[in-house]
């Protein structure tokens, strides 16, 4: 199986942290050069410097920038490609706050959907070109299972994640003749700072930790939380020439928790 991406490019969003830093790691093992994106200068830097280069070339940068910042998002990742064409793009941003969807005011869906799709589209546009030149390219979208099941108490971010499916479905068909898959991550519960602030939401509900997890973790066959490095191992391979056929999917990496068949 060919997993290796040496000479290749990989540009990880929101990577300080969580998912976003696992997969960097992952896709650096295997050869790429990372360029990471977040707004956090700092834990970029020091990110950069952690990550293997073990291949010829191979070179980590960072890109300080806010998703939410449309205009200097763009000029941020044009900068990006060019320097360096982008073979493999990892969207991936922080969720909306918790809350229902009945009582959620319009700024909060404004503010979620251009962190998410309007981020989304902006880096694949500047990336493809690059991608379509290579004859390979990967898309690779970290969003959520409640593209499948919506999941409580999450009203806007369920209502944004399965645009983003959405839109991802549609790119897929688009791309595919020029050597580029689209494809997206659901993750289920997975100790990120994402589950921690869900978590501590629930607890001052006046409930124990234990309680909270406890309840969670119910719905899971598997009966624990994922670790961040379980779920950048698939996108690792979505990123790889082995995953080459593989197009316009969503793959829920949750331990089971999905009931769908589909």
């Amino acid at each position: 199986m060919d997993l290796r991406l040496t000479g290749r490019h990989a540009l990880v969003c929101g990577a300080s942290q969580g998912l976003g830093r696992a997969t960097a790691f992952e896709l650096a093992e295997l050869g790429a050069s990372v360029t990471l994106l977040s707004r956090s200068a700092d834990a970029l830097a020091a990110l950069a410097a952690e990550l293997p280069a073990t291949q010829p070339g191979q070179t980590h940068r960072y890109v300080a920038v806010d998703m939410l910042d449309t205009d200097a998002l763009a000029a941020a990742v044009e900068g990006v490609v060019a320097d360096h064409s982008v073979h493999v793009l990892v969207n991936n941003s922080g969720g909306p706050p918790p809350g229902p969807v009945a009582s959620a005011d319009t700024e909060a869906f404004l503010s979620a959907y251009r962190q998410h799709m309007i981020a989304a589209q902006v880096l694949t546009r500047a990336c493809l070109p690059g991608m379509r030149e290579a004859r390979y390219g990967r898309v690779i979208n970290i969003i959520s299972t409640s593209v499948k099941e919506p999941i409580p108490n999450l009203g806007v971010s369920n209502t944004v994640r399965a645009a983003m499916a959405g839109w991802a479905k549609t790119l897929a068909s688009e791309v595919a003749k020029d050597g580029i898959t689209v494809n997206n991550i659901l993750p289920g519960y997975t100790r990120t700072p994402r589950l921690e602030a869900l978590v501590e939401e629930s607890c001052r509900a006046g409930r124990s930790r234990d309680e909270v997890e406890r309840g969670l973790l119910a719905s899971v066959p598997a009966a624990r939380f994922a670790e961040p490095s379980e779920v950048a191992a698939m996108i690792a391979f979505l990123a790889s020439p082995a995953a080459g056929y593989v197009n316009g999917t969503s793959i829920p990496i949750d331990g089971g928790r999905t009931r769908g068949l589909n």
